[in-house]
């Protein structure tokens, strides 16, 4: 998929929430109390922010390889595989998984 393309799936799964949206003009992403919790590489790679016990259920569903953002890897983050793309109400679900953690964290 193209970057442009993963950029529409990842503005309609953040649509389905009405808690949060989506910022930055070069470098889409989510934040909300301080933190970011999803993020589009320049790869054209969603990464979603998630708690230990979300990484754990993400990993045994669609195994969670790290996220790289500009070579780093991003900690707490998982890839989200090109199958999740296409599902838009569980990647949304996710991505309210992602909000829900760094909201449970200590406001910055």
């Amino acid at each position: 998929m193209t970057r442009e393309e993963v950029l529409e799936l990842y503005k309609e799964a953040i649509g389905k929430n009405s808690g949060f949206e989506l910022k930055g003009k070069t470098m889409p992403y989510t934040s909300a109390n301080g933190y970011m919790f999803s993020q589009l590489n320049k790869d054209a790679q969603l990464g979603i922010r998630l708690s230990k016990t979300d990484t754990s259920a993400f990993d045994a569903k669609y195994g969670a390889k790290p996220f790289t953002s500009y070579g780093a890897v991003m900690k707490e983050y998982v890839l989200v595989p090109d199958i999740l793309l296409s599902d838009l109400e569980t990647l949304g679900a996710y991505l309210q998984k992602g909000y829900e953690y760094v909201m449970s964290l200590p406001s910055k």
